[in-house]
C-alpha cells in the first residue's frame, strides 16, 4: 500500500470510506504543505521530513494520533469536547461530525511544536 487511494480501498463500510476520504481531503487542503505518505498500512501527514499526523480506522471509529505530546498537550480540551482518546490517539466515532476544529489545532501545534525538529518521531 502507498497511496492514500489504496487504504481507502481497505475500508469495506462505504460510509466510513466516505468519512475517512472527507478527512484526509480536508487535512491535505487545508495544510497543503503538509507530505502524504503511508507508514505501518496508515495514512500519515509529515512536515520536513517529521510526523505531524497518522490516522487509522477500526469498526467503531476513526482515530487521529498527533503522538503523545500532542495528546498530552490537548488532553483538556479532547476531554472537554467528549472525545474518547488513549495515550497516543483520539477516536471519532463512525457517524459523528469530526472535531475539525481540534483536528486543525493538532496539526498547527505539531507543525510548530517540531519546527526544528530532525528526526521522524519525537526524542
Amino acid at each position: 500500500m502507498e497511496t492514500f487511494e489504496e487504504f481507502l480501498e481497505t475500508i469495506e463500510n462505504p460510509d466510513h470510506r466516505e468519512q475517512t476520504k472527507k478527512v484526509l481531503d480536508w487535512v491535505s487542503e487545508s495544510y497543503p504543505e503538509l507530505g502524504q505518505r503511508i507508514g505501518w498500512n496508515q495514512p500519515m501527514f509529515t512536515h520536513h521530513g517529521t510526523f505531524i499526523l497518522a490516522f487509522s480506522t477500526s469498526k467503531k471509529h476513526l482515530a487521529v494520533s498527533p503522538e503523545k505530546a500532542g495528546i498530552d498537550y490537548f488532553a483538556d480540551e479532547i476531554r472537554k469536547a467528549g472525545h474518547d482518546h488513549s495515550k497516543m490517539l483520539v477516536r471519532f466515532p463512525w457517524g459523528k461530525p469530526v472535531d475539525y476544529e481540534l483536528l486543525g489545532k493538532m496539526i498547527e501545534f505539531n507543525i510548530k511544536d517540531k519546527a526544528e525538529c530532525t528526526t521522524f518521531w519525537r526524542k
